[in-house]
């Protein structure tokens, strides 16, 4: 099985080095220093269970030069997927499938625009880690997790021979989803409050999750992503928001998200994606969603700051 990660970073960098680690064969598609890191020195993967490395590893900055693959993961930002989609196309084949596991919603339409919804499955992951420093990846918390599913809930042979590749992999969590679309939400109910919640104070879990004014905060967040998925017919269990806040507490205290990374940093984010979408769906559906407007309209000089289009 030929894979291609396609955006070595944090989630990228670490389920695609877990899988080369297995034995599979994986080409990274990376840039810059990064990527002259990786090709001269290898791939470094720190984690919590366990470190390694990566060395020969095979990368380069040019899909057009890999081929016709098998799987290819697509781990950019989500603000990313639509250009990463069309760079992808020489690498589709007759029987290549798509896999997004970056945040948020609407990856699985994006690539199925340009790729066609053949190819494409819906994905997610559950990891905090980012880079390090070129070639450098570091895992800090959470238990690797991956789920994948095609978008109908149909089973198929091809998520049954993903699910079989991720399986020899160690340090991680693998399933097949029964509903994708639910899976994806009810991850949705966890990182669009996060990534808010902690761009705005710019606090890690430990802090927002104890503080009671920041903990309403998250939680009237979460109530608002549930209400939209509800309103959009998504099919989630009244204890969602519960199991979601439960999660968040078992979170490392010094636990951030990466659009709080980004944000925080002066990088261009996910917000338009994360805090953003739960807006557009809520007024399209007709869903308050007061909180989250206070997150985005917040949050939005900066980021409009961070991509170039204001000064100050």
């Amino acid at each position: 099985m030929r894979i291609v990660v396609f955006g070595t970073g944090g989630v990228g960098g670490y389920f695609g080095g877990r899988l080369a680690q297995a034995g599979m064969n994986v080409t990274f598609i990376a840039r810059g220093k990064h990527l002259e890191a990786i090709t001269n020195q290898g791939l470094r993967v720190d984690s919590i269970n366990g470190d390694f490395s990566i060395y020969p590893a095979i990368a380069t900055d040019d899909p057009a030069t890999v081929g016709e693959v098998d799987v290819i993961l697509c781990c950019v930002k989500s603000w990313q997927v639509s250009e990463a989609s069309i760079a992808m196309l020489p690498m589709i084949g007759p029987n290549t499938v798509v896999v997004p596991i970056q945040n948020g919603i609407e990856a699985p339409e994006i690539l199925s625009e340009v790729l066609g919804a053949d190819k494409v499955l819906g994905g997610l992951c559950r990891i905090i880690s980012m880079t390090h420093g070129p070639g450098h990846i570091r895992h800090v918390g959470a238990d690797p997790y991956i789920t994948f599913g095609e978008l109908d809930n149909q089973e198929s042979e091809r998520t049954k021979r993903l699910f079989r590749a991720f399986s020899k992999a160690s340090g991680l969590t693998v399933e097949i989803a029964t509903d994708i679309i639910a899976a994806l939400w009810k991850k949705f109910i966890l990182i669009a409050p996060w990534s808010g919640v902690g761009a705005v104070t710019r606090a890690p879990a430990g802090v927002f999750r104890s503080l009671p004014e920041t903990r309403q905060m998250l939680l009237e967040s979460m109530k608002e992503v549930f209400n939209v998925a509800i309103a959009r017919g998504v099919e989630l269990s009244k204890e969602v928001v519960e199991e979601t806040m439960e999660f968040i507490d078992a979170l490392p205290e010094d636990g951030t998200a990466s659009m709080q990374r980004d944000i925080i940093e002066g990088r261009p984010s996910e917000l338009n994606e994360q805090n953003g979408v739960v807006v557009r769906l809520g007024n399209a559906f007709g869903v308050q969603t007061p909180v989250n407007a206070f997150i985005y309209y917040s949050l939005l000089p900066l980021e409009m700051r961070a991509r170039g289009q204001l000064q100050f």
